[in-house]
């Protein structure tokens, strides 16, 4: 969807008249401030999620071919209540 110089410059005067040449800026900085807080939360979430992944499979977890055949039940199950809570 490409908008022309005429659509541009309507959408601006709209704009002025709803909210007025004073509130434009404001509104600008708030729009920024959200969008900068949104990609700081998700930034936040992917690396809580690569932790949380990083703690379930990392070194201390045991190795499957070493394991006996009740140890490994015991660790699936381990790790599925983990997953469920």
């Amino acid at each position: 969807m490409n908008f022309g110089t005429t659509e541009i410059i309507l959408i601006v005067a709209v704009l002025f008249l709803l909210f007025g040449a004073t509130r434009l800026p404001q509104l600008a900085k708030s729009l920024g401030q959200s969008r900068k807080a949104f990609k700081e939360g998700m930034r936040e979430a992917e690396e809580e999620e690569a932790a949380e992944r990083a703690k379930i499979s990392g070194a201390a977890a045991p190795q499957i071919t070493q394991m006996s055949d009740e140890a490994l039940a015991d660790e699936m199950r381990r790790r599925a209540e983990v997953k469920q809570s």
